[in-house]
């Protein structure tokens, strides 16, 4: 091989192991980024205490929405879909949920606030977005929803829309009981 091309070889795989790192950095990176621009629209992951000043001098409209993941078998609805609120002031709003499937399941909802630039002043006082909602099979269950706008939200956001997304987080490998590894037992014995 020429020098020449052993000298583009080299650069080549140094550019692809290069490119291959900045690709992988490019998610931490971009979560740094949105937490300290706000723009994500990412809430909090751990409750925070309530407000002790309230701003009665304006109304912020919050408005409520619900996405289900395709892949997920429940109903997940809001019980009101806006209401409007004085910075600072703890409200609470519930979300209705049903397990649809025929076995029971985990769900997870994950919060995104709009505009982004919100999401750092809506805080959550208690929220069944910071646990695993397990629902047996056609259970229904009331999700509590606790929170309060900053007062020191900038004066031209005047609505902010909280939506939840849900998931399953339902493990696909059941658990090895006592009482499985017997029926496992039982189903071996029958075959022979």
């Amino acid at each position: 091989m020429e020098p020449q091309s052993k000298r583009s070889v080299i650069a080549l795989v140094f550019a692809a192991i290069a490119m291959f790192g900045f690709a992988f950095a490019l998610v931490p990176l971009y979560d740094v980024f949105c937490d300290i621009t706000g723009i994500n629209g990412k809430t909090a992951t751990t409750p925070t205490k309530a407000s002790d000043n309230i701003d009665r001098s304006r109304t912020v409209t919050v408005e409520f929405v619900a996405y289900i993941n395709p892949n997920v078998k429940w109903q997940f609805t809001p019980q009101v879909t806006q209401v409007d609120v004085h910075p600072g002031e703890t409200t609470i709003i519930k979300y209705d949920a049903k397990n649809l499937n025929s076995q029971a399941s985990i769900g997870q909802a994950v919060p995104s606030v709009s505009p982004g630039i919100a999401a750092k002043y809506f805080n959550k006082i208690e929220c069944f977005c910071f646990n695993h909602q397990p629902l047996a099979a056609g259970e229904q269950a009331e999700l509590p929803l606790v929170f309060y706008v900053d007062p020191d939200l900038p004066r031209d956001i005047k609505i902010l829309t909280l939506a939840y997304t849900l998931y399953d987080v339902t493990p696909d490998v059941q658990p090895i009981t006592q009482s499985n590894e017997q029926e496992n037992e039982v189903k071996d014995v029958e075959l022979l």
